[in-house]
Parts: C-alpha cells; sequence; structure tokens
C-alpha cells in the first residue's frame, strides 16, 4: 500500500512538473519577444552575480578550502550537477521530486551520466529563483554559527589572512568586472547626457554664479577627462559641507571663465546639487501610445519629430527654443518641425502651438517681488490644470476647471499667485470659497463660487489646492501692480483696473499691451485703465530699453517631452578605454557610499532605495526599450553597486564577516559559537527586513505608481 501510494505521489508530481511545463513552453511561444527580453534580464544580471561568487570560488579552491556548493540564484535548487566517482550526477527540482527516507537528498528525479573519472567536492547548482547566488564553502555558515571541524580543508581551519583573501575576493572581482564592463561599453561607444547646462534652478547656486543655458562644463575640480552630466551631480554630492568646487565653463560665445559654487540641499531633492537642469534636444522623444495620441491631438506633434524654427525663426538648439518661445509673448506660435515619414524621406511640417504667460520663474515663491510682471502690472490668474488627485473642491456637482479665471480667493480680490499661496496655506483643512470667470456653453462669461478644502499631501510640506495656474492673458486685468525689486517704479494702477488704452491704442488683452509698450521703446507714453463706469484714469509710463521691465515669459500650454541631449563617448583605444572603465567605476562606487551615508543620515529617503523587483523591472525596461550597450553600461553600475554593497561592516554581508574576521584576531581567538549565532541572526533579520521593505515600494512603484 505505501509502494502503490509513493507511486501514485511520484507521477502526480510528474504529472504535475509536465503540465506546468506544457504551459511555460505555450507562453514563451506566444509571447517570444518578452521572453527573450527577460532571457537576457536573468542572463545579464545572473553573470554579475557569478562574478562576484566566482572570486569567492576561485580564491578558495586555490587556498585548499573545500568548496560544496557553487549556486547561481537561491534555492530551490532547480538543477544541481556534480561529478561523482560513476560520471556525472543531475538533480531536478530535489525539493520538490524528494523520495522518502532519502538522507543523500538527491531527490526523485536523479540520474547520472558518463563513465568512471576522479570525484569533485563540490555541486553546481542553479536555483529557481532568478536573483542572488551563493558558495557554500566547509566550516563557513551564513545562517548561523561557524560549525566547526576536523577538517584541514575547512573554512574555519584555514589563518585569518586566507579567510579574509576569500571573503573580500568576490567584491575585488565585482569592481573589476565593472571595469572591464566600461572598458566593453567604451571601446564599442555609448550615447550619454554631456555636461552642457540646459538650464538652472532659480535661486540655486548655479542660477547666482551666473550659469547658462548653453554653457558647457569642461573641468571640474581638476578634472577634465570624458566630462559627461553625471560627473557635475557626484561632484556636488561628494563635496563638504560649504566646500567651493570650481567648474571650469566654456560659454556659447567660445569665453572660459572658472566658477566656484557651493553645493545645497536644493526643494525636493535628495542630495546636495549645484543646480543644473540636463541638457534637452530638440526631438520629441518616444512616448507610449496614450500619451503619443494625446500629444498629438492637442499639438499636431509626433515621437521623433525635430524643431526647425519658430515663427520662422531658425533654432539650433533646446535652449535657443527656450529662449525665443519665453521672450516671444505671443498667444501661439507656429512651429516647423522635421518629420520621417513612412516612405523614410524627411518632410516639414508646420504646427499652431498655444503658448501660457507664466506667473513666475518656479512656484517656489517667498515674496511678490518674484512675481512676472510687465512694467510693475500683474495679471490675474487662469487655471490650467487641476489635479484629479489632489482634487479639494467641498461641492461634488460644481468644482474648479481649466480655464477658469480667479477673481478672488478667501476675502482677497484678484489675488496674485503670492497672495493666493498665503491664503491657502493659512486655510489648511478649512473651507475655502474660490470664485472664477468661466465661460459657459453659450460664449456667455459667468462668475462662480466653488468651495475647496486646502490640504497637504502625504509627503509634501505644501498646503495644495491641487491647481496649475498661469496668467490670464486674454482680459486685460491688473491683479495688482507691484514694487519689483530692482524693476520699474510701481504704476498706480488700482487692483482689478482694466487697462483701455496704451498711448491711445486700444487694446483688449495683455499681448497687445506688450506688444504696444514695445513699440515705444526709450519714450514716454500714457496708459488708460478703467475701474468701472464712474472710475477711470491714465499714468504715464517710461519705457526703458533695456527689456527687463517686462519679466513675463512665455511657456508650451501643453507639455512637449525632449529627449535628453546625447553625445557619443568613445575610447580612442583599449588603453583610453581602461583609464574611462576605471573612472567610471571609481565614480558610481563613490556615489553608492555618498548615498549609503546620507541614507543614515537622514538626508535620503529609503523609499528612494531599489530592491530586487525594481533593479529586474528596470532592467527589463532597458533591455526593451534601449540598445543593448545600454543594459552592458547598466550591468556595469550594478556590479559597482553590488561590491560596495556586500562590503559593509554588516554581517552576514562579505564587510561584516571581514570585521568579525579582524576582532577574532585582535581577540586572540575566534568567538563563541552562541555570540556568532546572535550576530548571524541579527544581521539576517536586519537584511530581509530591508529587503521586504524595498521590494514593497519597488511593487508600489512598479506597477501602482
Amino acid at each position: 500500500m505505501k509502494e502503490l501510494k509513493d507511486l501514485f505521489n511520484k507521477r502526480f508530481r510528474l504529472i504535475l512538473f509536465g503540465a506546468v511545463f506544457v504551459v511555460v513552453v505555450f507562453l514563451i511561444a506566444q509571447n517570444i519577444n518578452t521572453f527573450g527580453n527577460i532571457l537576457l534580464t536573468i542572463f545579464g544580471f545572473g553573470s554579475v552575480v557569478l562574478v562576484h561568487e566566482f572570486g569567492h570560488f576561485i580564491v578558495a579552491k586555490l587556498s585548499g578550502i573545500k568548496v560544496e556548493v557553487f549556486s547561481l540564484f537561491m534555492p530551490p535548487t532547480l538543477l544541481g550537477v556534480q561529478k561523482t566517482e560513476e560520471g556525472f550526477r543531475f538533480r531536478i527540482l530535489p525539493a520538490i521530486f524528494a523520495k522518502e527516507g532519502d538522507e543523500s537528498g538527491e531527490g526523485g528525479l536523479s540520474f547520472t551520466i558518463g563513465g568512471k573519472c576522479k570525484a569533485s567536492d563540490t555541486e553546481y547548482r542553479l536555483g529557481l529563483i532568478p536573483f542572488g547566488g551563493f558558495v557554500k564553502m566547509l566550516g563557513q555558515e551564513d545562517t548561523g554559527p561557524v560549525k566547526t571541524s576536523d577538517d584541514s580543508r575547512s573554512f574555519a581551519n584555514k589563518p585569518t589572512g586566507i579567510r579574509v583573501a576569500v571573503l573580500t575576493a568576490g567584491v575585488v572581482f565585482n569592481v573589476i568586472s565593472a571595469v572591464i564592463i566600461f572598458m566593453i561599453v567604451f571601446l564599442i561607444g555609448i550615447n550619454l547626457i554631456p555636461a552642457v547646462v540646459g538650464g538652472v534652478v532659480p535661486d540655486s547656486p548655479a542660477a547666482r554664479a551666473g550659469l547658462k543655458a548653453g554653457d558647457e562644463i569642461i573641468e571640474v575640480a581638476g578634472k577634465s577627462a570624458n566630462l559627461d552630466f553625471s560627473d557635475i551631480g557626484i561632484a556636488a554630492a561628494l563635496s563638504g559641507r560649504d566646500e567651493k568646487v570650481v567648474l571650469r565653463v566654456r560659454h556659447a560665445d567660445g569665453s572660459e571663465e572658472d566658477l566656484s559654487l557651493v553645493a545645497e540641499q536644493l526643494p525636493g531633492e535628495s542630495m546636495r546639487l549645484f543646480g543644473i537642469v540636463p541638457p534637452t534636444s530638440l526631438t520629441i522623444r518616444k512616448l507610449s501610445e496614450e500619451d503619443a495620441n494625446a500629444l498629438y491631438s492637442k499639438t499636431g506633434l509626433l515621437a521623433g519629430d525635430r524643431i526647425k524654427s519658430v515663427d520662422g525663426r531658425e533654432v539650433q538648439s533646446h535652449w535657443e527654443l527656450e529662449e525665443v518661445i519665453q521672450n516671444i509673448l505671443v498667444k501661439e506660435v507656429v512651429l516647423s518641425v522635421e518629420r520621417v515619414g513612412d516612405s523614410g524621406e524627411v518632410e516639414l511640417v508646420k504646427s499652431q502651438i498655444q503658448l501660457n504667460l507664466m506667473h513666475a520663474t518656479s512656484y517656489d515663491i517667498e515674496s511678490e517681488f518674484k512675481l512676472s510682471h510687465i512694467y510693475s502690472m500683474v495679471p490675474r490668474l487662469r487655471i490650467t490644470v487641476v489635479s484629479d488627485r489632489l482634487a479639494s473642491s467641498v461641492d461634488d456637482e460644481i468644482s474648479l476647471q481649466p480655464d477658469d479665471v480667479i477673481v478672488a480667493i478667501g476675502d482677497v480680490a484678484n489675488p496674485t499667485y503670492s497672495e493666493m499661496r498665503d491664503v491657502t496655506e493659512k486655510s489648511e483643512d478649512k473651507e475655502l470659497p474660490v470664485k472664477v470667470l468661466r465661460t459657459n456653453d453659450n460664449g456667455v462669461e459667468e462668475v462662480f463660487t466653488v468651495t475647496v478644502k486646502p490640504q497637504k499631501p502625504a509627503g509634501s510640506d505644501r498646503v495644495l489646492i491641487g491647481i496649475g495656474v498661469a496668467l490670464d492673458a486674454e482680459h486685460p486685468i491688473v491683479a495688482k501692480t507691484i514694487d519689483a525689486e530692482g524693476g520699474p517704479p510701481k504704476l498706480a494702477i488700482p487692483r482689478g483696473a482694466k487697462i483701455t488704452a496704451v498711448d491711445g491704442a486700444a487694446v483688449s488683452n495683455f499681448y497687445e499691451i506688450i506688444r504696444e509698450i514695445r513699440r515705444y521703446t526709450g519714450e514716454r507714453i500714457t496708459i488708460d485703465w478703467r475701474l468701472n463706469e464712474e472710475i477711470a484714469g491714465n499714468v504715464a509710463l517710461d519705457v526703458g530699453t533695456d527689456g527687463e521691465s517686462v519679466t513675463v515669459k512665455s511657456a508650451f500650454v501643453e507639455l512637449i517631452p525632449f529627449e535628453n541631449l546625447k553625445r557619443t563617448y568613445k575610447a580612442s583605444g583599449p588603453i583610453d578605454a581602461i583609464g574611462m572603465g576605471y573612472r567610471k567605476t571609481v565614480m558610481f562606487i563613490a556615489q553608492t557610499y555618498v548615498t549609503l551615508k546620507r541614507l543614515v543620515g537622514g538626508l535620503v529617503s529609503p523609499k528612494n532605495l531599489m530592491g530586487p523587483v525594481g533593479i529586474i523591472t528596470l532592467s527589463y525596461r532597458i533591455v526593451a526599450e534601449q540598445p543593448t550597450v545600454y543594459y552592458v553600461y547598466f550591468l556595469g553600475l550594478i556590479s559597482a553597486v553590488i561590491a560596495v554593497f556586500n562590503f559593509l561592516p554588516l554581517p552576514p554581508l562579505d564587510g561584516g564577516l571581514v570585521v568579525i574576521l579582524l576582532v577574532e584576531k585582535v581577540k586572540g581567538s575566534a568567538l563563541s559559537e552562541r555570540v556568532q549565532g546572535i550576530i548571524a541572526y541579527a544581521g539576517w533579520a536586519l537584511i530581509l527586513t530591508l529587503v521586504l521593505y524595498v521590494t514593497f515600494n519597488d511593487i508600489v512603484r512598479s506597477f501602482f505608481s
């Protein structure tokens, strides 16, 4: 009866395994491209782990230590191969197809092929969980105290120097492999973001130093060889507090100068930075099908389009495009773009694009001095976007809408952006009335009152209504005139007044106001205004010649996503490639240590860390969407990061085990098994807790963000 039951169980497991195998083969056949990408992802990451474990393995073998297991990926065992005296023994899923009373652990699917040969101490395994790997040596345990043994080949019986060499070999091999990987990448050539200023964050060290879009950083802290944009961020992150970092800059006119910048913790950033924005190109980047359709329906632009001119004015770079758009101050422009047609021929396509007038250069406004204005005149605010995630309307039947003009918030009529922020901050979790001017379905403008409840979203220090705003340029209504710092004198125009004429010419919106004022550069003109049927007046305006009295900037209504600017980085030969690979490896190692240091210091949120799921997900995306050389480059980065992580002084990591050996060396004897067990179990508990935490964040970020 028992034999019959064992036979049934074995056959059931075989049938189940066969059914799973058939299903897997069918799914692979139906999704062959996806499977190929998954296979390449697993192979690439597995190779990085293999190099690390091979370092331990080869040094242990050369040191005469008995290596019992060399495994790629984690248990349970999918396949085990070991050379025995009878031949090569194969074990397939021994934990699943186990035999009752089998103390050898061979399992039910075990067989030997080949003839008589010399037996090996090591079984080579492939784990079922495609992440990580391990080397199991006699007398060495990661999950508990070291097992004592009389065997001279035991890890525990070897001198401290040899054991340290074995433990550090994995890290050393990862560093060497990172250098080799980057060397191969630079021999092939890879496109990276160059050390060019794409823009600067307002009020940042870069802005105060005078850096402008288009400036190229040709030397960072004395280093000039093969600089790319990441070198700028690393220099900022690695600099000491209040330490000046010297950047040599080549300006657009060809002149060069040295600038000293002190990195700062900018709002919303996890590390200290200079405030230099990466450069972008004039080519629209690849988008998802849904986003691509939305962009085309709103702008007529497609991924791959390259901007050639704005209203007939040719542009050569993205920062030149930005300069033109920011200063053109009109309602709409015509973009001419190069587009590759279905036949492969390049055609010139024109698209009409709407523009906004921005309320300021930043949403972080501490004073109304920083508000955008036209000779001290600040237009009212118009809502450009309403966030579904932050929607705060109290009444479900009426809510704020895009294109609503804000005519009052709380007790403040015609608020400026800084006034709206002040009222919002003071009204956290309270009902706040907002009056808006809205055009109804018949084209008639009406005033509606929407009650909102400002809230502070999780992880934010700002109280928000959930809207984005720009200036209302369609109505020539002045919300307020301000004393602009270093700007023109404040015009005596009352809040809410309508501008009716500029030097006698009737105007109906702020675009016409700006156009008319610009006609009288260096002259004295009159601006007529009217507050209501009874109150009207005019003011004199001396139109400047420097153009700085008009600080408003235009921007695209719809966000147009451009590709990053790329430059090919390729070594001139093997020697140059070794140098480039070495420098890139050192940079990533330093970056990892800085990140961990700031994590411990509370300057970096643990939510920014990436675990196994995140790494595999990102690996797959790179494999599926980018040329292979980018994945190879990513593997070099992962190899450098693994080297750092494994050398942390935390058991059961290699660095922690080395620390224990050094303690034993100083102490003159090994730690007791009890102490070793406590250290090992505590270390594993901490590591597993961290893995579970980052895995949860990876899943949320990868599948639900």
